[in-house]
């Protein structure tokens, strides 16, 4: 029992706090950084590029029918209880409110952040990591700070490209498939949404763009045991980056729902 302690949960807590650790170091040395004029923008540029060239068609693949099944429940549910023309309103709010910014990230977790991992983690095996430390040179300010800042970009321009799609998918589902009506599909969900819904949409696409790239650096920085470590650790930083943003967006939406509770229509 007490080697289970250890190995489990003592290695969950030391994990979660390493985690924290790096994301804290990081945004330190990103704010730093840039009022300093010492932002590597250039391997900012090259991670962005990366990113988002691995998972800018994968992200548009899945944005198209997460808004087709939002439509479909929502146009099912709308016509059971007699409300069809709120149909527009509620798949529409669903896929900016939550189905955006946790499809991209997902999809970042799964694309980027694995690619990321094993970056990382094959620099580490290669004692590429150890060279740069004895040099007196700062890991988490050469490897880590830019690929922050390059997810958290991406991951907003992602949510954009997944709130456009997938509302465009809704829309054109709901008016050419289930015989809606444009102009109330526009209408509705003209009335129901808020400033505050995309704000709240980007907040989340920030937060999980980060999460995806500390969970992915700190993966790939913790790698031991050769090219099989290397695997376990992009499996580890997938699993456990996916978790997280479950939990983080559980916690986010219902924060959302307290500070900022709606009164009426």
């Amino acid at each position: 029992m007490r080697g289970y302690v250890r190995r489990h949960p003592v290695a969950s807590l030391e994990t979660v706090g390493g985690q924290f650790a790096l994301a804290v170091r990081a945004i330190q040395y990103l704010v730093l950084d840039i009022a300093t004029l010492r932002f590597p923008f250039q391997e900012f540029v090259r991670q962005a590029a990366f990113m988002a060239s691995a998972s800018a068609i994968p992200t548009l693949c899945v944005a198209i029918p997460i808004g087709v099944t939002m439509s479909i429940q929502f146009g099912l549910l709308a016509g059971q209880v007699g409300a069809t023309s709120l149909a527009g309103a509620a798949s529409g709010l669903a896929v900016i409110r939550q189905g955006a910014p946790m499809v991209a990230a997902l999809l970042m977790a799964s694309a980027a952040g694995s690619a990321v991992c094993a970056d990382l983690g094959s620099r580490k095996i290669r004692d590429e990591i150890d060279a740069l430390e004895v040099m007196g040179i700062s890991v988490v300010r050469r490897l880590v700070v830019p690929r922050l800042a390059a997810a958290i970009v991406v991951g907003l321009a992602l949510t954009g490209l997944v709130c456009f799609v997938g509302f465009l998918a809704g829309y054109l589902f709901n008016t050419y498939v289930q015989n809606g009506t444009p102009g109330s599909f526009v209408t509705t969900f003209a009335s129901f949404a808020t400033v505050g819904d995309f704000v709240l949409t980007m907040i989340k696409a920030v937060i999980y763009g980060a999460i995806v790239a500390i969970v992915a650096c700190h993966k790939g920085l913790s790698t031991r045991g050769g090219s099989e470590g290397v695997a376990n650790s992009v499996n580890a930083t997938v699993v456990a980056s996916i978790l997280l943003l479950m939990i983080v967006n559980v916690a986010l939406t219902q924060l959302y729902v307290i500070l900022f509770p709606r009164t009426g229509f």
